[in-house]
């Protein structure tokens, strides 16, 4: 699972013109790290036509304030470099992926 480091890192991301799933995260949070399993899988799964990466908080902290992450886990769908929904706190399997799903499809 990709994980973005800069602002820059973000951008080149956001070029590829995939979907996209940030997950704002930090290694301290135990949410965080309860809900990373369920996100690599989806990562994996959705390698092809999705991209899902991780951001974490404490070493981006520009990122963070620019989306106005209060408060973690924090999930962004974006598409076409927009934000299209946040999900806060811990999420099932299939609530993330029926959310891929409604992004992935061209509309």
């Amino acid at each position: 699972m990709k994980e973005i480091k800069n602002v820059a890192d973000f951008k080149s991301i956001i070029e590829t013109g995939k979907p996209v799933l940030l997950d704002f995260y930090a290694n301290w949070c135990g949410p965080c790290r309860a809900l990373l399993p369920t996100v690599e899988k989806l990562a994996e799964t959705h390698a092809e036509d999705f991209e899902i990466v991780k951001v974490n908080v404490d070493t981006n902290r520009e990122l963070a304030q620019q989306f106005g992450v209060r408060s973690i886990p924090a999930l962004f769908f974006l598409k076409d470099g927009e934000v299209q929904e946040r999900l806060v706190g811990v999420q099932t399997e299939s609530v993330l992926e029926s959310k891929i799903q409604q992004y992935s499809v061209a509309v």
